[in-house]
């Protein structure tokens, strides 16, 4: 019988192990891969050089479900509301939007926890929101950040129902101009963020501005929400971009005029892709045109 040195066959326990998961990770460089060119957005006062200036308070996850890694969230602890979430478009799904389960992230609770988004069953939360927390506050959806419409497997779909991609959003700017700006934005991804090899691959972060006010005196209401995507399209010869910002109050308009990366900075000062080739002064608009009606745009 072969016999292995004693260093020899500890490595080969380990890996016979398997990779450990985590969700809730120390460093947002481990979700880098949902990232334009792995660099994080720029937040400021909150997220710098890839730097989380206050991680007691703002806890990167790299959202998992059936230990897969789907998409990355900053989460606002205090706040009980994400910071921004981001993700990596990979074009059409055919997969339906799935039935909705509300998850939590149990490795907020206890860093030990599973590494996998659970379902949540009522129970009350010390570092996130819960479903109960949301029960009965007429005026508000449980508004996503990364939209399920965007995903493209049904795990990528069904992770956007963790609450910790969740706002409290006014309902009729979640279900009118802020939804429409996702259906228009997903059209221009599908026809036009199809790079030289003809892989449809698109970049969007979507963040939240807090407000001064709370839900249920628990959940942050956010005065403001903002999108941004960017790709390399091959169709037009060049790197795309637009952002979005809409105030978190009724009787918004049908559409969210479309802006610049640069007018976003302007605003919030955060940058959703730097150092990358994303056009700072330029948008989409001239795009509109080309896409269904249903679009939305």
């Amino acid at each position: 019988m072969l016999r292995l040195p004693p260093l020899a066959a500890l490595v080969l326990l380990f890996s016979s192990i398997g990779p450990s998961v985590a969700e809730v990770v120390p460093l947002i460089a481990q979700c880098q891969q949902f990232f334009l060119q792995n660099n994080p957005p720029e937040i400021p006062g909150i997220l710098v050089g890839g730097n989380i200036l206050n991680q007691n308070r703002y806890k990167p996850i790299c959202q998992t479900l059936a230990n897969t890694v789907t998409f990355v969230t900053l989460y606002d602890i205090t706040n009980k509301i994400p910071v921004f979430s981001a993700y990596k478009y990979n074009g059409i799904s055919l997969v339906p939007r799935p039935k909705t389960i509300w998850k939590i992230e149990p490795q907020l609770e206890k860093p030990n926890n599973n590494a996998n988004m659970r379902k949540d069953n009522g129970g009350v939360y010390n570092n996130q929101a819960g479903t109960k927390d949301y029960n009965n506050q007429q005026g508000f959806d449980r508004g996503h950040l990364l939209p399920s419409c965007y995903g493209f497997s049904q795990d990528d779909k069904k992770s956007t129902f963790t609450l910790t991609n969740i706002v409290p959003q006014v309902d009729t700017f979640n279900q009118g101009s802020w939804s429409n700006m996702e259906n228009c934005v997903k059209c221009i991804m599908d026809l036009y963020c199809v790079n030289n090899n003809g892989v449809t691959e698109g970049y969007v972060v979507i963040g939240a501005q807090p407000g001064n006010n709370f839900l249920n005196n628990k959940m942050n209401i956010p005065s403001m929400l903002w999108s941004a995507f960017c790709c390399y399209s091959h169709s037009q010869g060049m790197w795309i971009a637009s952002a979005y910002l809409g105030d978190n109050i009724p009787n918004q308009p049908v559409h969210l005029p479309t802006q610049t990366l640069t007018y976003l900075t302007s605003q919030l000062g955060s940058v959703p892709f730097p150092a990358s080739q994303c056009p700072p002064m330029t948008v989409v608009t001239h795009l509109y045109p080309t896409v269904a009606p249903q679009c939305q745009c």
